[in-house]
């Protein structure tokens, strides 16, 4: 049910209760595979930071660390994770994992519908860990010919990276024309 619904751009997200709610919001945002800004300090960062990157290797953790929000509360609740493990291992759903010697310090995780990466969450322990994951997903696509990185929600911080607004119709246009295309993240 879940591929079924990433396929027709649609997500899950539950409110503070648990209770699971579909959604396809108008209008999405959402980065050209190739995009992602990377400021001159960012680069810097990247250069200097001491970061390794992997892709896959702590799916769970990643999850784990997305999920724990203190304070904040989260949408990402154990039926959830879960399913999106499953998913994991049926080759669906990766992630990237950002680390500082042998401390998972960032990372992100989504789900691969053709040409389409729908980023889930992203975390970070040390300042632009997640800037680092997104940077490194987007050069990934880029050498495996994916499209577009579905990042559903606008936020400041997503549109200072390089990420569209989208009208929900174009999205969706956009889906339709890559779902089938024939890419993999492997």
């Amino acid at each position: 049910m879940l591929l079924e619904a990433y396929a027709h751009g649609i997500f899950p997200w539950p409110d503070g209760r648990g209770e699971v709610y579909w959604w396809s919001p108008d209008p999405r945002a959402a980065f050209r595979v190739g995009s992602v800004r990377r400021s001159r300090s960012l680069r810097q960062r990247i250069r200097h930071g001491g970061f390794t990157v992997t892709r896959d290797e702590a799916f769970e953790a990643v999850m784990g660390a997305c999920a724990d929000r203190p304070g904040e509360g989260t949408w990402i609740t154990p039926s959830m994770q879960t399913a999106y493990a499953v998913l994991h291992e049926a080759g669906h759903a990766h992630s990237v994992e950002v680390w500082q010697d042998a401390d998972l310090v960032g990372g992100l995780y989504g789900i691969v519908i053709g040409g389409v990466f729908t980023g889930e969450s992203m975390f970070h322990r040390v300042s632009d860990a997640s800037k680092v994951a997104l940077v490194a997903l987007d050069d990934h696509l880029v050498t495996r010919g994916f499209t577009l990185i579905d990042a559903q929600l606008p936020t400041e911080h997503l549109l200072t990276m390089g990420a569209e607004i989208l009208p929900r119709s174009t999205f969706l246009d956009e889906l339709d024309r890559v779902r089938a295309h024939p890419v993999h993240f492997d």
